[in-house]
């Protein structure tokens, strides 16, 4: 499945039909809590499209999320790596920052790929964040965050990241030895896609451009509903 021009067809944006969301549609890209079923991650996004084989989204500039935090108020990236995941949590609203990022899940793959950009267009990396397999529900897709990510840069060149905070996040009981090594077995076979350079690194994707008629979406204040079909 290769990128579109990023130009909305009129009459395209709309509810969903039957299980698919039309292009410009605007759903949660929501992640539970480790272990749990609430959600603590909230990022609108808008629909680029949707089909059995894709589902891609944007996350404008200055989106409104919803993200954790630690009970005092201190960010969790600030919070020693020996405590960030055993101290109290609570959530906060904030908004994205910096420029804005394209996801892209295939449907039943534990990942999906993220793409960043400089200001001004310029290409930065895909960034594989390994996950559940989304579950979609009537307003959006849930997840939930596995800590080890894989980073790849244009010239196919890559590296893991954040592999302390998986190992500490195993270490504080957020996942058992069976599904760390099932996390790990996913990241192998994400890093074999990267090495064969299988989709959607090849698909063009870093030449997409959002419709700029797309407005920010906003947050709805029932974020956190349970999840329905």
């Amino acid at each position: 499945m290769t990128a579109d021009t990023g130009q909305a067809a009129q009459g395209d944006v709309g509810t969903p039909h039957r299980s698919r969301w039309a292009r410009g549609t605007q759903i949660l890209w929501r992640y539970r809590a480790n272990g749990r079923r609430d959600p603590h991650i909230c990022r609108p996004v808008t629909v680029v499209q949707d089909t059995p084989d894709l589902l891609a989204v944007w996350m404008a500039p200055g989106t409104p999320c919803v993200k954790p935090q630690l009970a005092d108020g201190t960010p969790v990236h600030r919070e020693p790596l020996a405590t960030r995941y055993t101290k109290p949590r609570t959530v906060t609203r904030c908004r994205w920052s910096g420029t804005g990022v394209l996801k892209l899940a295939t449907p039943g793959d534990p990942w999906s790929v993220w793409l960043f950009w400089e200001p001004g267009w310029r290409f930065k990396n895909w960034y594989v964040n390994l996950e559940e397999p989304h579950r979609r529900w009537s307003r959006g897709v849930d997840s939930e965050d596995h800590f080890l990510d894989l980073c790849v840069y244009p010239d196919g060149s890559w590296e893991w990241r954040d592999e302390d905070e998986f190992a500490q996040a195993r270490a504080a009981g957020l996942m058992d030895a069976a599904q760390a090594g099932r996390v790990r077995e996913a990241g192998q076979r994400a890093l074999s896609a990267v090495r064969r350079w299988e989709a959607p690194f090849p698909d063009g994707w870093e030449h997409w451009r959002p419709d700029p008629a797309w407005p920010v979406p906003r947050l709805p204040r029932d974020w956190d509903r349970p999840a329905r079909p």
